[in-house]
C-alpha cells in the first residue's frame, strides 16, 4: 500500500522538556502522560489520528486473535487511537460489560502503547442505586446518592478504588506506566444514562467529576488525562461548557455524534465543530471527535465524501469510531474486508491527514 511518508518532527515538543516537567510536578502525571498530553495539542498540525473501539479484541467473525483488527485486515495498519471500555471493573469483575476479560484488555492496552499509538478509556458503570445498567434511568437520585453525604458514596468511592487499581496496573515490563485518556461521565447532555441531565444538576454533575478526580490522586494515578465529551449538539459555547467541571481538571475536549440522516449528520457536526474549536481555543485545550460513525456503513464511499469533509480544517486530534459487535449483527462501525466501504476506507488510510499506527510510531511519548 503506498501510504504517505509522515514526518513528525520535534513540533510535537514545542512546549520543552522543563515546561513538562514543571506540570508534571503541578498535576503529579507520569513524564509520558504530559508528553502525550503535548503530543494531542500540537497533532493538528501534523494530522487527524484515526481511532477504532475495542479495536483488538474482538470484530466481525472472530473474538480473541491474537494480533487480528479488522481496521488493520483492511488498511493493513492497526488504529492510531485504540478505545476501550471499563464498565464492571467497578464490580470487581473479571470480565466487562462486553464480555472481555480485563486481564486481555490491559494485554492490548500495553501492546498498543508499545506499537507507540494512543489508549483512551470510557466507563458505562452499574447503577450503584438500582444495580442497573450505566442506560438505567429508572430513579432520579442516583448521582445525589453518590455524593459525600448520600447512602451509595462509600460504595461509589470503592467503585472509584476498583478503577484506579486497573490504572495503575497498566504498565510495561520495565514499569512504566501507559498513559490513558479518560473519559468518564461522557454523553451528560443527553439522559439516557444514571449522570444524564434530566438525572442531575449541573452542579451535582461537577461534583461527581470532581470526586473522581481527587480519589484517582489520592489513589496514586497519575497516568491519566481527562476528557469532557457531551452527547447531544450543543446551540452555543455557554450550553456545552454548563457541566463543564473546570480547567483544572479536563485536558481534552471532544463530543458523541453518529450518523442517522446524512443531511443533518453533516449540518450538526460542522456546527457542534465550529462551537468545539471556539471553546478550545478558549480554554487551550486540545480538541477529539470522542465517538462518531455510521452503523453498518452502507455508504460505500463514507470515509472520504462525508467523514473527512466534514473534519475539514478545524484542529481536531483525532476522531474515533465505535466497536465492531460480534454478538449483534449489523452493529459495527469500521469496515472489515469486502465490507461496502473497505475499498473507500483505504483512500481514506492514504490521505496525508490520516494519521494510524506506523505515522504516529515513535513520536507521541518522545
Amino acid at each position: 500500500m503506498n501510504k504517505k511518508n509522515l514526518v513528525v518532527g520535534m513540533t510535537l515538543l514545542s512546549f520543552g522538556l522543563f515546561s513538562c516537567q514543571t506540570e508534571q510536578s503541578k498535576l503529579n502525571r507520569t513524564i509520558e502522560t504530559e508528553t502525550l498530553l503535548t503530543s494531542l495539542r500540537e497533532m493538528p498540525q501534523q494530522g487527524l489520528m484515526f481511532g477504532h473501539h475495542d479495536d483488538p479484541l474482538y470484530g466481525i467473525g472472530w473474538e480473541g486473535d491474537e494480533d487480528r483488527s479488522d481496521v488493520k485486515s483492511v488498511s493493513g495498519d492497526y488504529p492510531a487511537v485504540m478505545s476501550f471500555d471499563i464498565g464492571h471493573i467497578e464490580l470487581g469483575a473479571e470480565n466487562s460489560l462486553d464480555n472481555v476479560s480485563f486481564d486481555k484488555i490491559r494485554k492490548e492496552i500495553i501492546k498498543q502503547y508499545e506499537r507507540g499509538g494512543m489508549n483512551t478509556i470510557s466507563w458505562h458503570l452499574d447503577n450503584p442505586k438500582t444495580g442497573g445498567s450505566s442506560w438505567d434511568i429508572s430513579d432520579s437520585t442516583v448521582v445525589a446518592s453518590v455524593l459525600p453525604g448520600g447512602e451509595n458514596h462509600e460504595k461509589f468511592i470503592g467503585w472509584i478504588d476498583n478503577a484506579a487499581d486497573f490504572m495503575n496496573s497498566l504498565k510495561t515490563e520495565d514499569g512504566t506506566k501507559v498513559p490513558i485518556l479518560f473519559r468518564p461521565w461522557h454523553e451528560h447532555t443527553g439522559s439516557w444514562f444514571w449522570w444524564g441531565q434530566a438525572l442531575c444538576n449541573p452542579e451535582q454533575y461537577k461534583t461527581l467529576w470532581r470526586i473522581t478526580y481527587n480519589r484517582m490522586n489520592e489513589k496514586g494515578v497519575d497516568n491519566l488525562l481527562y476528557a469532557y465529551s457531551p452527547g447531544t449538539e450543543p446551540q452555543d459555547s455557554v450550553q456545552f461548557l454548563e457541566r463543564y467541571p473546570g480547567d483544572d481538571i479536563i485536558d481534552l475536549l471532544g463530543f458523541d455524534a453518529y450518523q442517522f440522516d446524512r443531511e443533518q449528520y453533516i449540518e450538526s457536526m460542522q456546527r457542534s465543530l465550529a462551537i468545539l474549536e471556539q471553546v478550545g481555543k478558549a480554554h487551550d485545550k486540545a480538541i477529539a471527535i470522542t465517538e462518531t460513525g455510521f452503523e453498518a456503513i452502507p455508504d460505500s464511499t463514507w470515509w472520504t465524501e462525508t467523514l473527512l469533509p466534514i473534519i475539514g480544517d478545524y484542529p481536531v486530534s483525532y476522531v474515533v469510531v465505535w466497536r465492531n459487535a460480534r454478538e449483534k449483527e449489523g452493529h459495527y462501525y469500521a469496515p472489515y474486508p469486502e465490507q461496502v466501504s473497505a475499498d473507500d476506507f483505504v483512500l481514506f488510510y492514504n490521505q496525508p491527514k490520516t494519521l494510524f499506527a506506523k505515522d504516529v510510531e515513535g513520536k507521541l511519548y518522545k
